[in-house]
């Protein structure tokens, strides 16, 4: 619980922001709806074909949360700007711990969603998921965020298997001077940013930032205090430069350092069988460096060279993990014939771990290097100029556990008019194994057995596990009939095969080291399989100029079912009521008299069966004031409509969660030159 004495401070200054709020400034900014909505079908996306292209050309479900959308979320976190995509749900485990899938399947670490930030791929191969609490990305440096629904294993390789979320950040050109961000809330504790940017010379653009946050715990599942506070200093930079008019090279990294806290399941002793709740602590830090040469020969070829390495330690709370990754990326892309657009490319990544087991979760071997290679090709065909576009391509890749899946596509988008596209796809992805389901030891949980003796519920890694596929369908249509309204639908089916199981083996004894204990073992297997469908629908409205409304849907529909030869009896009906059926948002930006803006966002997630989650309803609330061209004041209330409420309660997350809070925050950004 915050002390008095900060509550009292927290509540002064949201005073004086409302003050702030309510002052009459002589020189105001733009109003920014007095523009009209921008042109849907000319917004330019890179994630579908590695290559900018008109949305209207783009065969797949993509959704572009802008630098607009994400001021007016009110938003603090990536996690929660994610909300807004129809099809990818967002479940808040615990204070500093998301669950994050499209299309389904969704755990604390979704297998099957990709995440870039910047072309630099931050999904974990120990868990095979993503690391939701350090990827701090400043949002005001945000350019757009790309989501594509669907496969995008062809350019994007393994586990781009039903989503890729791609972060774009600005380019220092376009963040010169200085910004101050800060802010202060229930929740938020305190958070700021202080960024500068400048110019080296003619050729060369910079800007260097930190950034600080301290969360809030939340409370457990009987209101008591979760222990899962959670604090983050980041710093990192941004350099680019024009070498020659040919050439352009982007330099860029960050540093991150930080605390958090968590309550899991932990085995206290064999013998007796004890299992406890613990409270435990994980310590954070971590970095990454990026390079990325463009060279341009003509209109009509260009060429990307990309370089990454990224380090980082979790200790804590279950165990450590040290990772060093090395990634190589290149692609060409050219013009064949006015009717050929081809681009290749090829991918080595070299990432190697040192882990440290407990009693609850051990890797055998503690340490592991391992190694990918892919090459993709993929050629838009102009079958009729401006109208119809054919894309074919596919990926080879040598991943990390299984030798080599390829992974092919087929595309086409039609375009009758410029306000209409109509598209349609066919693809194949893989979702790779990783050290989790090949050699990870997880003991579950201990318990009296058989005459008394101890015994104990273990999960064993197969090294014969194989790779999941999925051979997905889908057809979308988009359009903007007026610049008003613009609407996008997206309909799926998707064929999974090989989809991982926990199998029961036979228990046997254990007597060296002691204590004696029987075993019973659960391996990972390979032995499910079935569809998922639905349709993901998003639309814009200008009802005025000085109102926008922003509604979405989605629905899906999970058909699960086991081999007859598994023994698996929990893992059709946790995967399919773990992910909601129905999900809907709406959104509205809203111009107030006196220069003031209110935004509110409303998202609907039904219930979690499988996780005993019931349905809820978030709402968030924005007011803001732009004073100058300087000066912008905030005021945003988050989940407001209940004093707490449960998202996620997952029995496959070792972390116990705790409830989503009601919760409110000021914030001010100060812009100078």
């Amino acid at each position: 619980m915050v002390d008095a004495t900060r509550n009292r401070g927290i509540r002064g200054w949201s005073g004086l922001m409302l003050v702030c709020l309510g002052m009459h400034c002589q020189a105001q900014q733009p109003d920014l709806m007095d523009r009209s909505l921008e042109d849907l079908m000319n917004i330019q996306v890179t994630s579908v074909s590695k290559k900018e292209q008109k949305l209207s050309q783009a065969a797949a479900a993509v959704f572009v949360i802008t630098q607009e959308d994400i001021r007016r979320s009110g938003a603090s976190n990536i996690p929660d700007v994610l909300r807004m995509v129809p099809g990818v749900d967002v479940a808040q485990i615990n204070a500093n711990s998301w669950a994050i899938s499209a299309r389904g399947f969704n755990h604390q670490f979704s297998d099957k969603l990709l995440v870039l930030i910047d072309g630099r791929t931050v999904y974990t191969p120990l868990f095979a998921g993503v690391y939701w609490d350090t990827q701090d990305v400043p949002l005001e440096d945000i350019e757009r965020i790309e989501v594509i629904r669907g496969p995008g294993a062809t350019v994007w390789g393994a586990n781009a298997v039903n989503g890729v979320i791609n972060i774009i950040t600005k380019a220092a050109a376009d963040t010169p001077g200085g910004l101050v961000v800060a802010g202060a809330g229930t929740q938020e504790l305190a958070s700021g940013t202080g960024q500068y940017g400048g110019q080296i010379g003619n050729d060369v653009r910079y800007r260097v930032f930190t950034r600080y946050f301290d969360h809030n715990h939340y409370p457990d599942l009987i209101g008591e205090d979760g222990e899962d506070g959670w604090h983050l200093l980041h710093g990192g930079f941004r350099s680019d430069a024009a070498l020659s008019k040919q050439d352009s090279l982007t330099v860029q990294g960050d540093l991150y350092g930080g605390r958090e806290g968590a309550q899991y399941g932990h085995i206290i002793t064999i013998a007796p069988p004890v299992n406890e709740n613990v409270d435990g602590k994980a310590d954070l830090a971590g970095g990454n460096l990026l390079g990325r040469w463009n060279h341009v020969f003509s209109d009509r070829s260009d060429t990307t060279l990309q370089f990454y390495f990224d380090r980082y330690e979790r200790d804590g709370p279950e165990s450590r993990e040290d990772r060093d990754t090395l990634d190589l990326d290149f692609h060409h892309h050219f013009a064949l014939s006015a009717r050929h657009d081809l681009i290749w490319g090829a991918d080595y990544r070299h990432s190697a771990d040192h882990t440290e087991g407990t009693i609850d979760q051990a890797w055998v071997p503690a340490s592991r290097a391992v190694e990918l290679f892919s090459f993709f090709a993929q050629d838009e065909i102009t079958l009729k100029p401006n109208r119809i576009f054919l894309t074919v391509g596919s990926k080879l890749e040598n991943n990390y556990f299984t030798s080599f899946d390829v992974d092919p596509t087929a595309r086409v988008a039609w375009t009758p008019t410029k306000q209409h596209t109509v598209w349609a796809a066919v693809s194949r992805a893989t979702r790779s194994p990783s050290r989790r389901s090949d050699d990870a030891d997880i003991n579950i949980a201990v318990f009296p057995g058989p005459g008394g003796l101890p015994a104990e519920l273990t999960l064993f890694g197969n090294h014969t596990e194989k790779s999941e596929h999925v051979l997905a369908y889908e057809v979308g249509y988009r359009a903007q009939p007026r610049t008003q309204f613009s609407i996008d639908i997206a309909v799926f089916v998707n064929n999974y095969s090989d989809l991982a199981t926990t199998e029961a083996g036979p228990s046997f004894l254990i007597v060296s080291p002691s204590p004696s204990h029987l075993v019973f073992p659960l391996v990972w297997g390979n032995r499910m399989h079935g569809t998922t469908d639905g349709i993901e629908v998003s639309g814009n409205w200008k009802v005025s100029n000085r109102w926008t409304l922003s509604p979405g849907y989605a629905l899906l529909q999970m058909r699960l079912r086991t081999d007859p030869t598994s023994q698996d009896t929990t893992s059709v009906a946790d995967t399919d009521g773990s992910s909601p059926r129905h999900q809907a948002q709406l959104r509205s930006h809203l111009l107030l008299p006196g220069h003031f803006v209110w935004d509110a966002s409303g998202y609907f997630v039904e219930r979690l069966p499988a996780q005993q989650v019931p349905s809820y309803t978030r709402l968030d609330l924005q007011l803001s004031r732009q004073v100058g061209e300087r000066l912008e004041l905030s005021l945003v209330g988050q989940n407001l409509l209940r004093d707490h409420h449960l998202e996620s309660n997952d029995m496959l997350t070792s972390l116990n969660p705790t409830q989503v809070k009601r919760s409110a925050y000021a914030k001010v950004v100060w812009r100078f030159w």
